[in-house]
């Protein structure tokens, strides 16, 4: 814990013997009082103090004696947290914003605790060019209640330097070829040609960025999918049988191809939707190899697409079913750090393209939103004690900070944003769709509770949920850009 006792306004700094100069120092304006602060190194009671933007101290509590302007936030009897950096959400604008947009996914993203976003590329157009980059960098910057990036397309090789350059934070691309309808992964972003994917593994590597890929092997699920269709089959079962086929066979051959180029062209890869046994396993030997992979969990794999919940909510549960040994061992994975974070995959969509697909599953979009829900999940399972509360720390911000070099971000130190989570665990969660504040007006969580809840949430030292409403105003979010 840092041992100032005074509020710094000055100090000295020696230059030689005979002469100092005076340094002005940040005033204090702000302190999260008696709180229990909670970071990977450890729990702790302690004051945040913060000037402006920043964390200037994290003391013991009452040791900084402060001026009665200083505003004081009670925190007795919570926990305080960092922020959640969401490097995997789906905020649907443009092209899209019957589901979502910008506005509504980061008010919900406020509530959720969630204080940097990370945009994806599958929207109208298809952010693939520096042009419709800056055009989307601009709708941001307007529109945005928290920070935010955006991991744009990297398939047209010669836009990919012009694109590192305007800051983003990775690239992305899917594996994947929708059948059967248009959405989620139109035309533009979903690429599974190999030699197209080296090319793309090739262009990334001079920009220090990391590539984020969805796996999937397409050619098996077009096997898979067409025994079923034969049948007569496109139910929910069907479709979560599909994907889950021969103990996750699409998701570990098309991992173990990714892990080999990543390896083969020296470029940092990020592997999205962690979830069976095996994926674990190659990821967990790639890196003995030297490998450069980080990889994320995705609150559905942790807390839904049970077979209950395809049997119970069908459409509404899925893009995925997760087996039990496969989340036992996802489980296992992100207390070990070989899942280094959790994202959200926040994938809203309206009720109308949900339900068709209790009669075709592949007619339906699929996805589920989450950004709203997935911290205090993630929460409640640490007093159940699946997760340590430190570990808590680590993957929701400081894991995604340090993997994705996110400036001044995840970390409560002084110095670092302050991007600040009070939890109160004594109060509880009810997850109902009333409460919804994305354009989707649904949670596959409905009618859930859980231990705890999320009382306050800032962004760089300003307050965008608390007391149960979001009091934060769309631009006052900006672009978190890597430190490279």
């Amino acid at each position: 814990m840092n041992g100032d006792t005074t509020e710094p306004t000055t100090s000295t700094t020696p230059t030689t013997a005979s002469h100092r100069i005076t340094l002005p120092q940040p005033r204090i304006d702000r302190v999260i009082a008696g709180g229990t602060v909670v970071t990977g190194a450890g729990v702790q009671p302690a004051d945040v103090l913060i000037a402006g933007e920043r964390i200037v101290a994290v003391a013991s509590p009452g040791a900084v004696p402060l001026h009665e302007d200083v505003e004081r936030v009670d925190a007795s009897g919570q926990y305080v947290l960092p922020g959640m950096i969401d490097v995997h959400v789906h905020l649907r604008e443009p092209g899209y914003v019957h589901k979502e947009d910008i506005s509504t996914c980061t008010t919900a993203a406020a509530a959720g605790g969630v204080t940097t976003v990370f945009g994806m590329p599958n929207l109208n157009p298809v952010t693939k060019t520096r042009e419709i980059l800056d055009d989307l960098f601009e709708l941001y910057d307007s529109k945005s209640l928290v920070d935010w990036n955006h991991n744009p397309v990297p398939s047209q090789l010669d836009e990919v330097k012009a694109m590192a350059e305007a800051g983003v934070a990775a690239f992305k691309i899917y594996m994947v070829v929708d059948t059967g309808r248009d959405y989620p992964h139109p035309s533009g972003s979903g690429i599974h040609d190999h030699g197209h994917l080296l090319r793309m593994f090739e262009a990334i590597k001079p920009t220090g960025l990391p590539f984020m890929v969805h796996p999937h092997d397409q050619a098996i699920m077009d096997v898979t999918e067409q025994s079923y269709w034969a049948k007569g089959d496109r139910s929910p079962q069907a479709y979560a049988q599909t994907l889950a086929t021969h103990n996750g066979l699409i998701w570990d051959t098309a991992i173990a191809v990714l892990l080999q180029m990543a390896e083969a062209t020296g470029t940092k890869l990020h592997i999205v939707h962690m979830q069976t046994a095996g994926s674990i396993e190659l990821v967990r030997r790639a890196r003995e190899r030297g490998v450069q992979v980080s990889c994320e969990v995705n609150h559905w794999a942790l807390f839904l697409s049970t077979w209950r919940d395809v049997n119970e909510l069908g459409p509404y549960a899925l893009s995925y079913w997760v087996p039990d040994h496969h989340r036992e061992a996802v489980w296992e994975a992100l207390n070990d750090g070989t899942i280094d974070m959790l994202a959200s995959d926040h994938a809203p969509h309206t009720r109308a393209e949900k339900e068709v697909g209790w009669e075709d599953c592949w007619a339906c979009h699929t996805g589920t939103p989450g950004i709203q829900d997935q911290y205090a999940l993630l929460l409640d399972s640490a007093a159940d004690g699946k997760i340590s509360l430190p570990r808590v720390a680590e993957v929701v911000a400081e894991e995604p900070a340090t993997e994705f070099k996110v400036a001044d971000k995840g970390f409560i130190r002084p110095g670092y944003h302050a991007d600040l989570v009070l939890f109160d665990p004594r109060r509880t969660t009810t997850y109902s769709n009333d409460a919804v504040l994305s354009r989707s007006g649904w949670t596959p969580y409905d009618g859930r509770t859980s231990q705890g809840a999320i009382t306050r949430t800032m962004v760089r030292g300003t307050d965008v949920f608390a007391d149960g409403a979001v009091v934060g105003k769309p631009g006052w979010g900006r672009l978190a850009r890597p430190a490279l």
